[in-house]
């Protein structure tokens, strides 16, 4: 065994930590991509077809392709981009093999409904929690209501490898497993090497305010995987690549785009690092809620009831996305996480069924501004700033119903108010949008230095906590995951990907 840990005995500290937070059989994958690729391929036979949310990564769309299947791109609520399924129509839901959620930005898609839908149609449900691993609906954790479930350790963790495919059943394991390592590739030294050095190389390109010369050297030296948000569909390769399907060896190409190392067999640093890490997950988690509780009460956030989830990223609806993004970027902001058009749109029918009412996805797609929730006060101060008005939802796009931790179908409880609130100015000058959450104070003037979850806390006024650790700053490398852990490490400009 190269490197001589990658062998399962080394996932099972992983492993055991993610049972405790899920109550059910996690096995560790090097991704969450190749999580879902052998979820895919246990549950659905090739040729079946999968309703999928059409605001996704390109990469899972892929995955989907490789595995054999036909996409069925699903109807969303422009609200929130979660799955309408009352837009489904029966006919759609009648021919389909298996239902897989997205959870955008950790924003739940209505679980228990899905759940009751699928058991009587008799197909599986498999959730993609890679944005949600904290998130909960009606007390039970994102993940917990499939057959299967897949989450990734790339974005709350920060480890920038691994994820795990989790089962209700654990007599699956064993054959799951096999199906896992019989995918994997051998670990790599340089890789290895790579993957350890690679936080001390990003602090100094930040320190140095280098990032802009990065990108533009990648693109010199053709190393830019993403001229746009969508990578290249390449029709023809890809038809092709269909014809040998199911099979990941004919999508590569398009499969490992953001994160070639997908299929690696972990060594002990990535190993190592990761339990650091994971172990630190709720410290993590928190500053997430905080900085979601500050970004909605914000006038580009539609009001959600009840608690606030750790998103991963917040969706303000923006009229102008493109004048936001470029605003935030001069303070060094980066945007990621776009996935703007959707899938049915990018692909078309040759590839996947459209969505049956495809209006209210292509709106989200094109309004969503997802912000880092450590970034919030940064963020709403270059917002403020900048004058970004919100984004009304035409009124033939509104449900007038949400998803919430209570679960769907509780009108009271999920309503969603037909017009924004207005926000009245707070002590300092400031709109009420933008003062600390309940109960914490302001710890530093918005907009104020862009030190994101260094050890001063993080932009939602979080003190430091457990994970914040001495020397970490802009300039030093840290377990910890930073801003730039997710963002600012796509090759460029192009904000799509997401997927680990």
């Amino acid at each position: 065994m190269a490197l001589g840990e990658g062998c399962p005995a080394a996932y099972a500290p992983l492993e055991e930590l993610m049972l405790q937070r899920l109550g059910r059989e996690c096995l560790y994958v090097p991704s969450c991509r190749l999580g879902l690729y052998v979820a895919l391929r246990h549950w659905c036979r090739p040729g079946g077809r999968v309703l999928m949310s059409p605001v996704n990564d390109d990469v899972i769309f892929f995955v989907v392709l490789a595995a054999g299947l036909r996409p069925v791109q699903a109807p969303l609520r422009a609200e929130d981009g979660s799955i309408d399924l009352a837009a489904v129509p029966g006919s759609v839901w009648r021919g389909l093999s298996a239902v897989l959620t997205t959870n955008l930005y950790g924003n739940p898609d209505p679980a228990p409904e899905l759940r009751s839908r699928c058991d009587q149609l008799g197909i599986p449900l498999l959730e993609d929690a890679a944005h949600a691993i904290g998130s909960t609906v009606a007390g039970q954790p994102v993940g917990t209501f499939g057959d299967a479930s897949v989450f990734s350790l790339s974005k709350h963790t920060g480890a920038k490898t691994g994820g795990f495919l989790t089962v209700a059943d654990p007599a699956l394991r064993a054959g799951l497993e096999r199906a896992r390592d019989e995918l994997l590739e051998p670990a790599r030294l340089s890789a290895e090497l790579a993957y350890g050095l690679r936080p001390y190389a990003e602090a100094g390109v930040r320190g140095l305010r280098l990032v802009g010369a990065a990108r533009a050297a990648l693109r010199l030296l053709g190393l830019q995987e993403r001229e746009d948000i969508r990578m290249e569909l390449r029709p023809g390769d890809l038809k092709r690549a269909q014809s040998a399907a199911p099979a990941l060896a004919g999508f590569h190409s398009w499969v490992r785009v953001d994160m070639h190392d997908y299929r690696l067999r972990p060594g002990g640093l990535r190993l190592r690092r990761t339990e650091r890490l994971l172990t630190r997950l709720d410290n993590r988690l928190a500053d997430h809620r905080a900085g979601v509780q500050v970004l909605s009460a914000t006038r580009w956030a539609l009001p959600r009831p009840g608690p606030a989830q750790p998103l991963f990223r917040v969706p303000l609806l923006v009229e102008d996305r493109d004048a936001a993004i470029a605003a935030l970027a001069r303070r060094r902001i980066t945007v990621g996480y776009l996935y703007d058009p959707p899938l049915d749109a990018y692909a078309g029918e040759l590839f996947t069924d459209p969505s049956p009412a495809p209006g209210p996805a292509a709106w989200f797609a094109r309004h969503a501004l997802p912000v880092d929730p450590l970034r919030a006060r940064s963020a709403i101060a270059v917002l403020t700033e900048l004058g970004a008005r919100p984004a009304e939802i035409p009124a033939a796009f509104a449900t007038g119903t949400g998803t919430d931790g209570a679960g769907a179908g509780d009108a009271a409880a999920t309503a969603w108010p037909g017009s924004r609130p207005t926000h009245s100015a707070g002590p300092h000058g400031r709109p009420d949008s933008d003062m600390d959450p309940p109960g914490r104070p302001h710890s530093r003037p918005v907009g104020g230095g862009d030190r994101g979850a260094h050890a001063g806390g993080s932009d939602t006024g979080r003190p430091a906590g457990p994970h914040s650790r001495p020397g970490d700053s802009p300039g030093q490398p840290s377990d910890t995951p930073t801003r730039a852990h997710s963002d600012t490490d796509r090759a460029v400009g192009p904000q799509g990907g997401g997927s680990d």
